[in-house]
């Protein structure tokens, strides 16, 4: 089995930060478990990595090289480049993200992820 390196751009590890303070304001310890719940699913990625679901709005314009991972309510959305992951987005799923996937995605699409 390849071991893949997990890389979390400086907009994820934000989304993350963000989501945890929001949780944080009714109970900090529910906020620390989902934070490492969260980090630690990568675990069984890299065995189920390429076979995770394409982001569907980023599927109907052929955009295929994005993949998502749902978490609980986030959707946590990451690209596969030689053996790294990097994971771009992490947001709640009732969110519209459209937007945001995007401006996120396509706009930094053309920039190197390494120098995030």
């Amino acid at each position: 089995m390849k071991d893949f390196k997990v890389i979390w751009t400086k907009n994820a590890e934000f989304d993350l930060e963000s989501i945890i303070e929001y949780i944080k304001t009714d109970s900090i310890q529910i906020a620390k478990d989902i934070f490492f719940e969260i980090k630690n699913k990568w675990d069984d990625l890299s065995i189920f990595s390429t076979g995770r679901r394409v982001v569907p709005e980023l599927q109907h314009i052929g955009v295929l090289k994005y993949r998502e991972l749902i978490y609980k309510r986030w959707r946590i959305i990451y690209k596969i480049e030689n053996d790294k992951f990097f994971i771009v987005v992490v947001v709640d799923s009732s969110r519209n993200i459209e937007d945001i996937l995007f401006q996120r995605l396509l706009k930094d699409d053309n920039k190197t992820l390494d120098d995030e």
